[in-house]
């Protein structure tokens, strides 16, 4: 089972993206499961749509932001990462969708009355612990006008597994784009005091052709993830030291390649 973490993606692979966007696209762009719920909360939050921007944290390629906007939604899309904006500005063409490079810890915008704040998949744990949670609720609680809702998903467990000791290797997500094939494969799941430890193997290996022979592989490059795990409790105590009330936990189901998820609703 994969891990689908941090971040958005898109489902369209660019040969001529940047390698961070290709790896991002395919470790992220493929997960759907939580679309309908991010859809329900967008639609409920705005009457009718488009009436105001959606902020989503973390919104990578565009997963999300983009499925918002082709409904209507109007949506500010904050990353870090500027590589993967890049590539949310171009898919996004005249679609409602404008995009920050901040960090979710430290972020201003023009606009502070959101009336809904969404953070995918596992963005949340990628802030630093507690001491980076609590800047960034700080900083959601300042863009949601009264009442807005703010709804962050985290993984509260982990299955641990080792590739390397003998357990089964999950099936590697891969593409071919031109004469490379671009290959992920989740190899190790562990779990260290508070911290969930995600390590990938990915691979960019060349394609033969009748007309060239095939040059030699790059080594594997080691990808790192560390997540801070937390409960749904937990995370509506911090919210309430920021100002949000809780207002219930929704739940996003595992898949085949994917592990399920709480989404933590806070309302300010």
């Amino acid at each position: 089972m994969a891990l689908t973490l941090h971040g958005g993606g898109a489902g369209t692979l660019w040969a001529n993206s940047a390698q961070a966007v290709i790896w991002h696209d395919l470790e992220c762009g493929r997960y759907r499961a939580d679309l309908p719920l991010w859809v329900e909360l967008a639609d409920r939050a705005e009457a009718p749509r488009g009436s105001g921007p959606i902020l989503e944290v973390g919104c990578g390629t565009g997963r999300v932001a983009l499925e918002l906007a082709r409904i209507g939604h109007r949506v500010s899309a904050l990353d870090l990462d500027g590589q993967l904006l890049g590539a949310l500005r171009e898919r996004a063409g005249g679609l409602p969708v404008q995009t920050v490079q901040a960090d979710a810890r430290d972020f201003t915008l023009e606009h502070t009355a959101h009336a809904l704040c969404i953070v995918p998949m596992q963005t949340l744990q990628l802030l630093g612990g507690a001491p980076g949670r609590a800047r960034f609720l700080a900083r959601a609680h300042a863009h949601l006008r009264a009442g807005g809702l703010l709804a962050c998903a985290i993984v509260t467990e982990l299955d641990p597994f080792d590739c390397r000791a003998g357990d089964p290797q999950p099936t590697a997500e891969q593409v071919r784009l031109g004469e490379l094939r671009y290959s992920s494969r989740a190899l190790s799941v562990t779990v260290s005091g508070r911290r969930g430890i995600i390590e990938r193997e990915r691979r960019i290996t060349p394609v033969g052709s009748a007309h060239a022979p095939v040059p030699p592989a790059a080594p594997a490059e080691l990808n790192v993830v560390v997540l801070d795990l937390l409960s749904t409790r937990e995370l509506q105590q911090e919210g309430a030291r920021a100002g949000f009330t809780p207002a219930g936990v929704r739940e996003v189901e595992p898949t085949a390649d994917h592990v399920g998820s709480q989404v933590v609703l806070l309302r300010a």
